[in-house]
């Protein structure tokens, strides 16, 4: 039993150091710096896209009531007809401030 004992206390088992820990640590640091800006400006441009389909939609959505209505359309005539959302009025707007363009269809 005692040279069992004895052998445990010999036998070193094998483990990370300190220094290999940081290591390990810093290049997962540097490659979070790398990617999670790029996923920010992804996650912009997905945003963008989805605001110049809504402008898209928006635009019909005018012509359409230009056409049933014979009138101009506006943002909230086509909201008070149910033809958008409050979300899509919102949207058209911010994508034409951020483009810094003019709106086809008025407030």
């Amino acid at each position: 039993m005692k040279k069992m004992l004895m052998k445990l206390k010999k036998a070193k088992a094998k483990a990370f150091t300190l220094v290999e820990m940081l290591v390990v640590l810093l290049i997962i640091s540097v490659l979070l710096l790398l990617f999670v800006p790029n996923l920010t400006k992804q996650k912009d441009a997905v945003n963008d896209k989805g605001k110049a389909a809504v402008v898209k939609v928006v635009e019909s959505q005018a012509e359409f009531y230009t056409l049933d209505k014979n009138e101009d359309a506006s943002l909230s005539k086509l909201e008070a007809d149910g033809r958008i959302t409050a979300e899509q009025a919102k949207a058209y707007k911010e994508y034409h401030a951020k483009q810094k363009t003019s709106q086809t269809v008025a407030d």
